[in-house]
């Protein structure tokens, strides 16, 4: 683009996230929205607002062939938001098919692989990140998001602040993540903050912002790799871990529900196909079922 182009292509951009903000929209999705109208006007080094029919159709043809369908479906809707409220121009909807979903089942760790993860590093701060991740199957950002006064020692209850979708929760407190985090607290003081980024006390005390998230991902993958293990993971397993952990324990799958703040009873039951104890119980009954009939049958199998 020439600099006139890139002049309005700012202004547009501009427009464009402060729309997002004023319809309330959720800050993960105000980041894709502005990430597509980005990341086509790169690929035409021009304006969005120039935009041909013929060229829609070419970007998202590229895209399919080189993203997810995650992508696509959030880049088509961020460029709907721009033509409609920031340039009013019709939409020329552009036929998309969605290929089919595979169904993906995640990989889940051991309670010993877990307590490996929590021991496989000398630093106190990714040691009670893991723990706390994992005991109250708390997301990513919820757990860097965590505060101070957050913490209700009187209930043994952590307070979710604005989970996905933008709800509150209460969870569980384990008396081992409270003693884990009071002591990681003692070594920075932040006056609000858990997490605080910084990778020094001095510096964590002052921080204004949280940890890194990539990061802390990326400290993750170098920890399971160190502790030998190959599965694949990453940080959000630990949530998977929880949830199919809490099956093996035996708590219903109500309170499972409760516990991670799942809108959908069909979301908690995934657990139950992820955990060895619930496919023995299932052939345990299976069988006790079926040896109930009495049958005329005394070959072996």
């Amino acid at each position: 683009m020439n600099k006139a182009q890139q002049k309005k292509f700012n202004s547009l951009y501009q427009q464009h996230v402060n729309a997002l903000h004023r319809q309330g929209k959720a800050t993960s999705t105000i980041d894709v929205y502005a990430r597509a109208v980005r990341r086509i006007s790169a690929f035409f080094d021009v304006c969005p607002d120039r935009l041909t029919q013929a060229q829609l159709e070419d970007y998202f043809t590229a895209l399919v062939k080189s993203h997810s369908w995650s992508t696509v479906k959030t880049d088509r809707n961020g460029l709907q938001f721009f033509y409609k409220h920031i340039i009013h121009k019709q939409w020329v909807w552009v036929d998309i098919v969605n290929p089919p979903q595979k169904k993906v089942l995640p990989d889940i760790l051991t309670v010993k692989e877990v307590e490996r993860l929590i021991n496989g590093t000398r630093e106190l701060r990714y040691q009670v990140f893991i723990l706390t991740a994992y005991s109250m199957g708390l997301r990513l950002g919820e757990a860097l998001n965590l505060q101070v006064g957050d913490i209700d020692k009187a209930r043994m209850k952590v307070h979710v602040r604005q989970g996905k979708g933008k709800k509150d929760r209460f969870v569980t407190l384990p008396k081992a993540t409270l003693v884990a985090l009071r002591q990681y607290w003692a070594s920075h003081r932040h006056p609000d903050r858990l997490f605080p980024a910084g990778r020094t006390p001095a510096l964590r005390q002052v921080a204004r912002t949280v940890m890194d998230r990539g990061g802390l991902q990326k400290s993750f993958q170098v920890i399971a790799k160190d502790c030998g293990i190959r599965k694949r993971i990453r940080i959000h397993s630990l949530r998977h871990c929880y949830g199919a952990h809490l099956v093996e324990a035996g708590l219903n799958l109500r309170a499972i529900q409760h516990e991670m703040g799942h809108a959908c009873p069909k979301t908690t039951a995934l657990y139950t196909q992820l955990t060895e104890l619930t496919q023995q119980n299932t052939d345990k009954l299976i069988n006790g079922l079926v040896n109930r009939l009495h049958l005329p049958l005394d070959g072996e199998v």
